[in-house]
C-alpha cells in the first residue's frame, strides 16, 4: 500500500523503517551523520524548512510538513486495510 507523506510525496509503506520526529534530530548525533552521508548521495528530500517529521526509507530520507502521529495513523491504516482483507477471505472460505 502507498502512503502520501505531504509535499507531493507518495511512498510504499513496506519501505518505511522509522518515523522520527523532526526536533529529535539535533539531539542525536548517529542520527545527524546519516542525515550528513544521505543529502551528500542527494537521497533527502522534501522542505527542511517546515519539518514536523523524518520518514527514513530502505533507500530515501523524506522531510515531512505532517506531524508524526499522522503519518503513522496513514501508515497503520494500510495495516488494518490488510487485516481486514485477510478476514474477508476467511468469510468467502
Amino acid at each position: 500500500m502507498f502512503i502520501h507523506i505531504g509535499n507531493g510525496n507518495v511512498i510504499h509503506s513496506e519501505e518505511i523503517i522509522a518515523i522520527i520526529d523532526y526536533n529529535l534530530i539535533s539531539s542525536s548525533t548517529i542520527i545527524n551523520e546519516m542525515m550528513t552521508a544521505s543529502k551528500r548521495k542527494k537521497k533527502v528530500v522534501g522542505p527542511k524548512k517546515n519539518a514536523k517529521a523524518v520518514m527514513i526509507t530502505k533507500d530515501m530520507i523524506y522531510f515531512s510538513t505532517l506531524s508524526v502521529s499522522t503519518l503513522k495513523k496513514r501508515s497503520s491504516i494500510s495495516s488494518t486495510i490488510n487485516k481486514l482483507d485477510d478476514y474477508a477471505e476467511e468469510m468467502t472460505l
